[in-house]
């Protein structure tokens, strides 16, 4: 898939969002990225996830794991179109991210970490030490937008279907809240 249909992907689905965004990481953004309309519409989803696990086929991939809410759904897709197993991790009561439901990784299992959206890896890194806690491989990690501009290093391979550089910043630093917009926009899953 070449960026330029990502994101007319991105454009149909109304996923690319212009203003002034808390994000989920709590830094600050003028754009956001609302993958959650991708999976709104099976045809764009089926797109984009398949050619992610284009980029892991035939690495013996037992299982896709990813953090709930947003990559739910993707590890479903992924999974589906590499012919394995799929899982999410969730926040409980305490805030902590943990496998729950019965999700099981076995000891060695290579494994797949997906997220919907990479800004700062937190919830991608949280879930890799989950999988090795486990007894599992980390075999790499997949998202569907890398904001970062191919600057962030989990320590695996990592593809993503689209690399941005979109800039984001931390709450003191953000120039838009210097020049007094009004407050940023949550829109991500995690509660402050």
């Amino acid at each position: 898939m070449t960026q330029e249909r990502a994101m007319q992907i991105f454009d149909e689905a109304g996923v690319l969002l212009k203003g002034h965004f808390r994000l989920t990481s709590g830094r600050h953004s003028n754009m956001y990225l609302q993958c959650a309309h991708i999976f709104q519409n099976p045809k764009y989803s089926v797109e984009l996830c398949s050619a992610l696990a284009c980029k892991f086929r035939g690495q013996g991939i037992g299982a896709v794991i990813g953090p709930a809410m947003g990559a739910v759904q993707m590890a479903y897709e992924v999974s589906r179109s590499l012919g394995c197993e799929n899982f999410f991790t969730e926040r409980g009561d305490d805030g902590k991210m943990a496998l729950r439901r019965g999700f099981e990784i076995k000891p060695g299992q290579k494994v797949l970490v997906v997220e919907d959206v990479v800004t700062t890896g937190g919830s991608v890194c949280e879930v890799m030490d989950i999988v090795r806690a486990a007894g599992g491989h980390v075999a790499g990690v997949g998202a569907i937008v890398d904001r970062t501009g191919g600057k962030i290093d989990f320590g695996v391979p990592f593809c993503a279907v689209v690399s941005l550089n979109i800039e984001s910043w931390e709450p003191d630093d953000c120039p838009l809240c210097k020049a007094g917009a009004p407050a940023p926009v949550k829109l991500g899953s995690r509660k402050f």
